[in-house]
């Protein structure tokens, strides 16, 4: 990979960002954002169905950020160039990871998420070095957000 971003990378990231804009992934990701909660792969299963308008934006978002992740993870756009202004798809990490090792034994794919999954484990190596005590102030912020929203 590149050590320095060019504007290939910059041209890359505005595309990206061009897309998150369109109105419903933004609905998708507004909803995932605010309301996504589940606890194991059944309380997926029971609350967010196929054939619901949840299910629907959960697969835009997650297919969104796999494809976002997997052009970070091949090389295409410099990983610090993206870290640097994007920390959504770690939030989307944080909210799924639990859920990762069933859903890859349940649906029989041992490569579902691995985009975001890489990505997110680069973010974490990266973030600590540059700023060791933004991840535990980032999960405190986040633990305190989901539990206001579990309550409501």
């Amino acid at each position: 990979m590149q050590e320095h971003p060019d504007h290939h990378d910059a041209e890359l990231m505005l595309r990206l960002y061009d897309l998150r804009r369109e109105e419903k992934l933004r609905q998708a990701r507004e909803w995932f954002s605010q309301e996504f909660q589940a606890e194991s792969l059944p309380d997926f299963l029971k609350n967010f169905p196929p054939g619901t308008q949840e299910n629907a934006y959960f697969r835009m978002v997650i297919g969104y950020w796999e494809m976002a992740a997997s052009i970070v993870n091949h090389g295409l756009i410099n990983e610090a160039f993206f870290f640097e202004s994007n920390t959504e798809f770690y939030g989307l990490w944080t909210k799924i990871k639990h859920l990762l090792a069933p859903a890859r034994e349940a649906f029989k794919n041992p490569h579902l998420w691995a985009n975001i999954e890489t990505l997110s484990e680069k973010y974490e190596k990266w973030m600590s070095a540059r700023a060791p005590e933004a991840l535990a102030s980032f999960r405190d912020r986040f633990a305190q957000m989901q539990s206001k929203s579990g309550s409501s």
